[in-house]
């Protein structure tokens, strides 16, 4: 998790270019629960939001609002950052500035939407002293620091109450502008200054809600107003030089559904209004905004601008559409905002001039080559933690960091994590899958089944979050990173093959697949084997083998987790004990395709320590069965990720009812290593396993279709398994 890695291993030279050019690679995960004093509650929810890093480049800070508190990490060894502790803040932290060796934070201390309040603290970072505190009249948001060092800017968002009135607008007070001096690297509070916004856009001009700040070399402050629409522009002395609408896209080609279970890419959405978010100068004359959306618009893209208001670039639908290659389309936000670019960031590495857009329901950071800011080129999509926030770019060290704000430890899921990328002369270690290239738009995720067939092609299945569009995608292994190039969809009678949970995929030997499906029998679903033509369709009846009732009678949710074929017999793998398993054992099912026989033997697991440990995946080989076995833990918590290999000998099932055999095993690789080597934090569900015949075997990961999970699929091999 924080350990040094080498992007010449052989995973990370399955995935980027194939020539060496300059690309970011992750090369660092931190996650910030580590800056936890000891002794304090680790369950603690954390979130690291908004990010800055010292003059030196060698320590961040960012705001932790559910903690209250502002943490520190030592980069000194970006490859293995350390923690460095939370200082306390007496409300929730909003934005963090740094200067030098200070910190300046905007603390939000509001009782109530309607009497709103907060402070501008300043803070030494090496010691955690406070060193001044300033009244600002309101609730802050965003903080941002002149070039210069001699002042602060400070969005006074005074945001509105969503469940008063139907969280229409206005809903006083009024937020502005506030401007303050900083006089010998601290606070002057008696220089501090409000700005008023209020007049200016055509949405609640009574209500402006500034959200996002930021100050070009010329001293003047860009202002976002987000639920408004509107932007400004403010000189040093407090002037509003110019204001004008954000305005609206029209967007063709998205999905606008929420709740289909399915990647349609087809539908439109006109006259989506922007509502930036995040802003950030891109010369003198040019800023970049990030249209987030949060009141009634949002337009999935991100814009430049003149400031005069003058559109000089607008990315539409084209950032959307290349998340969507990569597999890390948010299906649920559909129908609201999509992929919702919230952050935007610049930097001059070498001789690159850089833009960094944040897709915060996406968990991606696109890096665009802004030297022409009318045609700004995208070069790499980079994976994050779940829910990005902030970044900070450090040129001097070819350093980009993100803060990932959201920590799932409430649903079990991946911790809250700060990621560090350096600026390479090396291969792109991501994506390692990816779509781009296919005539049509096609999405994908949650990758759940594989098998090897010839010539480098792996098919895979994805599972039940896609259960109204299940799918067998061709993946080319041979290309760099591997390839979707084709996708066949499940049907029956004509119509998609609804409600599967397809978890494993074998091929029957005439051009043809079976595939495992999970069953869930509080939903009426069974757990079932079909057998699919290689148009996709299944035979009704003829192509459905349903489970028997001796297996019914002691069935359980987690059932098939991938399916392979050993000669006329189908083998099938158990994720999780079912009723009459002794414990830590689980089944391996067989069905013979002639003899429509069941049987099964028994798998020893491991015992978990924490969480459940189970098998995700089952393939043959040579005079071997291979099979996925893991935990349900993400991060520093993961314990088992590993493939076994159980002779071939020892798959002789016995009869079902009767006393079970149980298999042998051995130990053909940890995992660990190979998920944590591209700078990541280790994902949990280790689900796909393919072997081709001369032994190389290919892994991947299912991301839960961008559902409380940050999206990111690992797609690699492991070598040859022989």
């Amino acid at each position: 998790m924080l350990a040094r890695i080498t992007l010449t291993s052989a995973l990370a030279l399955t995935a980027g270019a194939a020539q060496a050019e300059m690309n970011f690679n992750r090369i660092a995960s931190f996650p910030v629960v580590m800056n936890m004093a000891e002794g304090e509650d680790m369950t603690r929810e954390t979130s690291p939001e908004i990010i800055d890093v010292t003059a030196d480049g060698m320590t961040l800070v960012y705001t932790d609002s559910p903690l209250a508190a502002l943490g520190r990490i030592d980069i000194t060894d970006a490859a293995l950052p350390k923690p460095l502790g939370n200082i306390a803040l007496p409300g929730e932290p909003t934005s963090v500035a740094v200067i030098g060796q200070t910190a300046f934070v905007g603390v939000n201390t509001s009782e109530s939407y309607s009497a709103p309040s907060g402070v501008l603290m300043a803070f030494d970072v090496a010691t955690g002293a406070a060193l001044a505190s300033c009244n600002l009249g309101g609730q802050p948001d965003s903080v941002a620091k002149s070039p210069d060092g001699s002042f602060l800017a400070v969005a006074i968002e005074n945001e509105r109450d969503e469940d008063l009135n139907g969280g229409v607008i206005p809903q006083g007070p009024a937020g502005d502008l506030v401007l303050v001096d900083l006089t010998d690297g601290n606070l002057d509070c008696a220089s501090l200054k409000h700005v008023a916004l209020t007049g200016l856009a055509e949405i609640a001009p009574s209500d402006p809600e500034p959200e996002y700040v930021d100050i070009n070399a010329d001293g003047e402050t860009v202002v976002t107003m987000q639920e408004n629409n509107h932007i400004a522009v403010v000189a040093r002395d407090g002037t509003v030089l110019a204001h004008f609408s954000a305005g609206a896209v029209d967007l063709d080609g998205i999905d606008a559904t929420d709740e289909r279970g399915a990647l349609i890419f087809t539908e439109s959405q006109m006259g989506r209004k922007r509502e930036p978010d995040a802003v950030k100068w891109l010369d003198a004359d040019h800023f970049a905004t990030a249209n987030e959306g949060d009141y009634e618009g949002g337009s999935r893209s991100w814009t430049v601008f003149h400031q005069d208001g003058t559109v000089v670039y607008e990315s539409g639908v084209s950032f959307e559409h290349a998340i969507v290659q990569i597999g890390h389309y948010p299906d649920k936000r559909s129908d609201s905002k999509g992929v919702e670019p919230e952050s935007v960031t610049a930097g001059i590495y070498g001789d690159d001039k850089l833009a960094f857009v944040g897709a915060e329901r996406a968990s991606v950071v696109g890096v665009y080559d802004v030297s022409d800011l009318a045609n700004p080129v995208l070069k790499q999509l980079l994976p994050s933690g779940v829910g990005p926030e902030g970044y900070v770019t450090i040129p001097g060290r070819n350093l980009l960091v993100s803060a990932n704000e959201k920590d799932l430890i409430e649903d079990k899921g991946a911790r809250a994590h700060v990621m560090i990328y350096e600026y390479q002369d090396a291969a792109a270690s991501y994506p390692q899958l990816t779509s781009e290239g296919m005539d049509e738009l096609v999405g994908w995720g949650a990758i759940s089944g594989m098998v090897a067939d010839t010539n480098g092609i792996v098919w895979a299945v994805s599972d039940s979050f896609y259960g109204f569009q299940p799918s067998i995608f061709k993946i080319d292994t041979t290309q760099t990173p591997a390839r979707i190039v084709d996708v066949i969809r499940i049907t029956r009678d004509g119509h998609p093959a609804q409600k599967l949970d397809l978890e494993g995929i074998t091929l029957d030997g005439n051009g043809g697949f079976y595939v495992a499906s999970e069953g869930r029998t509080e939903r009426l679903i069974p757990h079932a084997i079909y057998h699919v033509a290689a148009d996709g369709s299944i035979k009704n009846l003829k192509g459905e083998i349903g489970i028997p009732a001796e297996l019914a009678a002691v069935e359980k949710r987690f059932g098939f987790e991938g399916v392979t074929r050993i000669g006329d017999t189908l083998w099938m793998a158990v994720q999780r004990e079912w009723k009459d398993d002794p414990a830590d054992h689980v089944k391996l099912v067989s069905y013979n395709l002639k003899t429509k026989e069941w049987g099964a033997v028994l798998y020893p697991k491991a015992h978990p320590d924490t969480g459940w440990v189970g098998l995700s995946e089952i393939t043959a080989h040579g005079d071997f069965v291979y099979v996925i076995e893991r935990d349900n833990q993400h991060d520093f918590r993961a314990v088992t990720k590993k493939i076994y290999r159980i002779p071939a000998a020892d798959m002789v099932p016995a009869p079902l009812g009767d006393e079970l055999p149980v298999v042998s095993k051995e130990e053909v690789r940890d995992l660990l290593p190979d998920l944590t080597a591209t700078g990541g934090y280790v994902l949990d569900k280790v689900e796909g396993l393919a072997i081709f015949a001369d032994g190389t075997a290919w892994v991947s990961t299912d991301n839960d279709g961008v559902d409380d999970h940050s999206g990111e699929t690992m797609f690699f091999s492991i070598g040859s398994v022989d």
